[in-house]
């Protein structure tokens, strides 16, 4: 993590008044993850992720991922899969056992004229996750809704800045229903959705203009003008170079929780700097009077030895209390 001594003052300053800002895939960690799984009458849920994860594991498409993800923790079976086949923009379907199976969308299945259960379908829709259907030999075996997994860091991250009383918002290109969701889930105080990349500093700017300090945090290269915009930058260590190069602070280890830390380091810091500040305007206030002799006519000195001996004390006390800080 990288901070210098203003940004550590712009955080003491704005941390009683401050917007934070984040992006989706700060918050989430870009992986599709199962949520919810409706099997048909009849179908076991093992027995529906397990025709799903087969066909799947012909695929790299990060919805197959996230499919074969659960299978392999659910440590479920594979089934045989031959004549594995590609529906471009409606799904995949691959022999498995001797039956057709299919793992497709919304879209080929009222294509293919096979019903679903629509209020099912569009109240997880409506959550902005995304919906696929398993059907074997022409039969719906049941439907699977996945979405981007959210950290779960992100969770203790919100929770602490909403009890130091600090507004959050999240900002992100993603279509409503997914920021809505994830917002949703983090409890997050204000969601901005479907913004293009040149509109984010815009939004920073809209939000200082309230009065507010505003410390922007995102790892892409269309976060970067925003970034700068930002009162405070926070790039996440693994996100683009621009971004990096632009933000005032960086988390190296990608972990939204630095968050905290960055917090509890500069109030720490400025602490310190205070602390240190009072012990050494207090040593020369008393000090230099006495060492120029304005109480001489009542017997109290300091002699140039003594007063170089004390400065020299002052000094190891300051760096002595500088370096208390890595056990605050």
């Amino acid at each position: 993590m990288h901070l210098n001594l203003e940004e550590f003052e712009n955080f003491t300053k704005i941390s009683d008044d401050i917007s934070w800002k984040f992006t989706t895939g700060t918050l989430t960690e870009g992986n599709f993850g199962i949520t919810d799984i409706y099997p048909s009458k009849g179908v076991s849920e093992d027995e529906l992720l397990k025709l799903a994860y087969s066909v799947e594991t012909q695929s790299d498409h990060p919805i197959a991922k996230g499919i074969v993800r659960e299978g392999k923790e659910r440590k479920l079976e594979l089934y045989e899969v031959k004549d594995f086949k590609n529906l471009t923009g409606k799904g995949l379907t691959a022999n498995v056992n001797g039956a057709e199976v299919s793992v497709i969308s919304p879209g080929a299945m009222r294509a293919n004229h096979i019903s679903f259960d629509e209020k099912v379908y569009e109240k997880l829709a409506g959550q902005g996750k995304t919906v696929v259907f398993v059907v074997k030999d022409d039969v719906l075996q049941g439907m699977i809704a996945l979405a981007d997994i959210i950290r779960k860091s992100s969770f203790e991250v919100i929770k602490e800045l909403h009890d130091r009383g600090i507004e959050t918002v999240m900002m992100t290109g993603d279509n409503s229903r997914v920021a809505n969701y994830v917002g949703e889930q983090l409890g997050i105080s204000k969601v901005i959705a479907e913004v293009l990349p040149h509109e984010k500093s815009k939004y920073v700017r809209e939000l200082k203009q309230g009065g507010k300090k505003v410390a922007m945090i995102g790892d892409g290269i269309n976060d970067a003008p925003a970034l700068a915009e930002a009162d405070v930058g926070i790039a996440i260590g693994a996100g683009t170079d621009v971004a990096i190069e632009t933000a005032d602070v960086i988390l190296v280890n990608s972990n939204p929780s630095d968050i905290l830390n960055i917090l509890r380091l500069s109030k720490a810091t400025t602490r310190k700097m205070f602390q240190n500040l009072v012990w050494a305007a207090g040593y020369n206030i008393i000090a230099i009077p006495l060492a120029a002799g304005i109480l001489y006519n009542v017997g109290i000195v300091i002699t140039p030895a003594i007063g170089a001996v004390i400065m020299s004390l002052s000094t190891i006390i300051c760096a002595i209390n500088a370096q208390l800080l890595k056990i605050e």
